[in-house]
């Protein structure tokens, strides 16, 4: 017994009689007689009962039509749903974010989820070098990132670049604090640094490489993934640190004074990062589109979005 009989089956048990059904199933009397035939016989049952033209369901009949419902209906369903997760619009779009977060995701996520309102979501935040896995591994569809990385197994999105400030936490209690005076890595250079991310990769790499082209040791007391538990520490003088613009936004309630480093390339780049084609699903394509999109707004200044 397949899809197509229990079909014939449902129509012959609503209309109630062989003429009708088939009129609305398209299609002649004897084909349609036939199959329930052959259903009656592989089940070795009797589902209707014969009164003239006119049937009724048996006691099995009635048992048939109700698993024949469902089991259309969760076929149907099926189809429809793989359809639109073949167009992108739905499905599950798994999301990697480091752990320095991007400011943009939740604008592009609200977004993406107005126009694509039955795709869900699994947003996973780790360190870049955890998320690279994850993507290689096809865990994820796409990762959010800090450059720099090794790139050649991925496609990309540019972010765009934020600008990188020196943070310490001498600053009046509960307060961010703006020193409009820019900072050299010379300067930085005497102070203990508690640095994000994880060697040798994404942003820790960067701002080692800034001190080394200078012929700089900086004094490095330790590194810490979790950026809120970093800016606490901070906060308290346990060290100071380099961060950039978003961190520092998303925590404003701390004890933190922030100078700009004075070095046009003082900035932190992001990027979604993707295993490169035929790997993306349709909703990852929809969503890049979305974030591409908010790669062109507005500009404004550091200091105004740190306020």
């Amino acid at each position: 017994m397949d899809i197509r009989q229990l079909r014939y089956f449902i129509a012959l048990a609503e209309e109630r009689q062989v003429t009708s059904a088939a009129l609305k199933l398209h299609m002649s009397q004897p084909p349609l007689s036939q199959q329930l035939k052959l259903m009656e016989t592989e089940l070795g049952v009797q589902l209707f009962h014969r009164n003239g033209r006119q049937l009724e369901l048996t006691a099995p009949g009635r048992t048939l039509f109700e698993h024949a419902l469902t089991i259309t209906r969760l076929m149907d369903e099926a189809k429809a749903e793989t359809r639109e997760s073949g167009l992108g619009i739905r499905g599950k779009l798994s999301i990697g974010v480091n752990t320095l977060s991007d400011s943009r995701l939740p604008g592009a996520l609200s977004l993406f989820r107005e126009k694509y309102p039955k795709v869900t979501f699994k947003i996973q935040q780790n360190e870049t070098n955890t998320l690279i896995q994850l993507v290689r591994d096809k865990t994820l569809d796409l990762a959010i990132v800090r450059l720099p990385i090794d790139l050649e197994d991925f496609d990309c999105l540019m972010l765009g670049d934020e600008p990188l400030y020196f943070v310490t936490g001498d600053a009046e209690p509960g307060t961010l604090t703006c020193k409009h005076e820019s900072v050299s890595y010379e300067a930085i250079a005497g102070y203990p640094l508690l640095l994000p991310s994880t060697e040798g990769l994404g942003l820790y790499n960067l701002i080692l490489e800034h001190f080394r082209s200078r012929g700089l040791s900086p004094i490095i007391i330790g590194e810490c993934s979790d950026i809120g538990m970093l800016i606490e520490l901070v906060s308290s003088g346990f060290g100071a640190s380099i961060l950039p613009e978003t961190s520092l936004g998303r925590h404003t309630g701390r004890s933190l004074r922030y100078s700009r480093i004075d070095d046009p390339y003082a900035v932190s780049s992001s990027a979604v990062i993707w295993l490169k084609q035929p790997f993306l699903s349709k909703a990852a394509v929809n969503f890049i589109g979305t974030l591409r999109a908010g790669a062109a707004g507005s500009e404004i200044s550091a200091e105004a979005r740190l306020q």
